[in-house]
C-alpha cells in the first residue's frame, strides 16, 4: 500500500511505524472473514481492511470525523484477523496509533470522554472497583433490570475454607502471580486455585502487593502514558523477586498476559525501564504454559466427569497464540471436553467493549453460547476474566476458570472422592 503520510507524523515516535504496518498491507481480504464485527454488521469500515483505510486517511491529513471514531471504536481488538493475515500486517499497533491520533483531535463528545475517564479511575484499582461492586450488590433490587444483571454476587467472595486457602510459601521453587485489578475484586479464587495447583507441583506462587492493573485497559482507551505508569509500578513491585530468582510471572487472565507481554515494547523507548521491562516480558507465563512443563500426574487428579465446553478467549488465540493447548491440557488430564462451532468467534467482552458497545457485544455473546452450549455441556470454563464473567451474565450454566477446574480435581483426589457432579464454581 502507498502512503502519504503528513510531516509532521513521519517526524513523530509512532510515524515510522505506522507507515511501515500500512505498507506491509496488500488489501486481499483474508481478514474480513474472520472479524466479528463486519461478520454482525456487512460494513466494510466495520472490518479491519476498512479500518485500515481509515486510520491511513487520518494520518495522511484527512480531517477526522465522529464517523471514524465510531467505526475504529467498534473494533474488538480481537486481533483475529492478524492470525488470519498473509502479509503479518500489525493491525493491533496500528490500531492503536490510529486511535490516539484521534483522541488527540478532541472530537469525542463530553459524554463519552466522561464514561471513559469513570471507567480509567474505577476498575483499574481493586479496592474502588470492590466497594463499587458491593455498593451495586446490596442496591441490586432497586437498579434497573439491565444493569442488576451485570453485577456479580459477591457473597462468595468470603466464602473461603481451609482447602480453598493459599498455600503457604514453602517450596524453593517459587514463581509471582499477578493480582490484578478486576480479577482480584471480581473472582480472587482464581489465583487461590492456581497458586494450590502449583503448591501440589512444588512450586510456591506468590503475590507482590504493591503490583496492580496491568495497563490493558489505559492502554486501550488511548490513555497511554497513563497505561506506561502502570506499567512502571508493576516493575519496580515485580522487581526485588526478580532479582531473588523467581522463575516466572504467571497471569490467570489472558487479556492482562496479552499486555504484560508488550511490556518492552510499551516501554521501548524509556532509558531507565527497556531493559527491565523486556526482562518481565519474557518471565510472564501463562498458567498453561506453566503446567504443560511439568509432571502433573504427581497431583492423583480426579477430574469431574461432566462435559465442558472451552472458551478460548481471544487474547489466549491471538494474542498469545496458543490456541488448543488449555483443550489439550484438559484433556489430557481426563476431562470430557464438549465440541464448541467457531471458536475463534469473539464472546464480546474484549475489556470494557461489553460496556461501551453492549449492542455489538450482546449479539457477539448470544453467538458464542450459542456455540458453547450446542453439544450440551454441564459447565464452561474459560481463561480470561473479563470472558468469564460476560459469559456468564448471559447463562444459566456455571461458568469458571480453567484452573479452578484442576484445583477441583485437585481436592477431590486428595479427599479420596469420585464426584458425580459438578453443581457450584469450584
Amino acid at each position: 500500500m502507498q502512503t502519504a503520510l503528513t510531516d509532521t507524523l513521519k517526524t513523530s515516535a509512532d510515524g515510522p511505524e505506522a507507515d511501515a504496518i500500512l505498507r506491509s498491507c496488500v488489501h486481499c481480504g483474508f481478514c474480513s472473514a474472520t472479524c466479528p464485527t463486519y461478520q454482525l454488521t456487512g460494513n466494510e469500515l466495520d472490518g479491519p481492511r476498512g479500518r485500515i483505510y481509515l486510520i491511513k486517511s487520518v494520518l495522511e491529513g484527512e480531517v477526522a470525523t465522529q464517523a471514524t471514531q465510531h467505526h475504529l471504536d467498534r473494533c474488538l481488538t480481537c486481533r483475529a484477523c492478524e492470525t488470519a493475515c498473509p502479509s503479518g500486517v500489525q493491525y493491533g499497533r496500528l490500531l492503536e496509533i490510529g486511535r490516539t491520533t484521534l483522541e488527540s483531535r478532541k472530537i469525542r463528545s463530553v459524554a463519552q470522554r466522561v464514561v471513559r475517564w469513570l471507567l480509567r479511575q474505577l476498575v483499574p484499582y481493586p479496592q474502588r472497583f470492590g466497594l463499587l461492586l458491593r455498593i451495586a450488590d446490596v442496591a441490586r433490587g432497586v437498579l434497573p433490570v439491565s444493569l442488576s444483571a451485570r453485577v456479580p454476587d459477591m457473597s462468595m467472595q468470603n466464602d473461603v475454607g481451609e482447602m480453598d486457602a493459599w498455600p503457604p510459601a514453602r517450596h524453593q521453587r517459587r514463581m509471582l502471580v499477578l493480582a490484578g485489578c478486576a480479577q482480584s475484586a471480581l473472582a480472587p479464587g482464581i489465583n487461590r486455585a492456581c497458586a494450590r495447583v502449583l503448591d501440589g507441583l512444588g512450586i510456591s506462587l506468590l503475590e507482590a502487593r504493591e503490583a496492580g492493573c496491568c495497563g490493558a485497559l489505559s492502554q486501550h482507551l488511548s490513555a497511554i502514558v497513563e497505561a506506561q505508569n502502570f506499567v512502571r509500578a508493576n516493575i519496580d513491585a515485580w522487581w526485588p523477586y526478580v532479582d531473588d530468582g523467581i522463575e516466572a510471572i504467571v497471569v490467570t487472565a489472558s487479556g492482562c498476559m496479552t499486555t504484560v507481554k508488550e511490556y518492552g515494547y510499551l516501554l521501548r523507548d524509556d532509558p531507565d525501564y527497556a531493559e527491565k521491562a523486556k526482562r518481565i516480558a519474557d518471565l510472564c507465563r501463562d498458567p498453561v504454559e506453566v503446567l504443560a512443563g511439568e509432571d502433573l500426574t504427581s497431583l492423583a487428579l480426579q477430574p469431574c466427569v461432566e462435559r465442558i465446553a472451552f472458551q478460548a478467549p481471544c487474547s489466549l488465540q491471538h494474542g498469545l497464540s496458543l490456541s488448543g493447548n488449555v483443550e489439550s491440557l484438559l484433556r489430557g488430564c481426563g476431562f470430557d471436553l464438549a465440541a464448541v462451532g467457531d471458536p475463534q468467534m469473539c464472546c464480546g467482552s474484549a475489556g470494557t467493549y461489553s460496556i461501551l458497545q453492549s449492542g455489538l457485544a450482546m449479539q457477539l455473546r448470544s453467538l458464542k453460547l450459542e456455540a458453547l452450549k450446542a453439544d450440551a455441556p454441564s459447565l464452561i470454563a474459560s481463561a480470561n476474566i473479563g470472558c468469564l464473567t460476560y459469559l456468564r451474565e448471559g447463562t444459566d450454566i456455571p461458568v469458571v476458570h480453567w484452573i479452578e477446574l484442576i484445583d477441583h480435581a485437585l481436592k477431590l483426589g486428595q479427599l479420596g472422592v469420585q464426584p458425580r457432579h459438578l453443581s457450584r464454581t469450584p
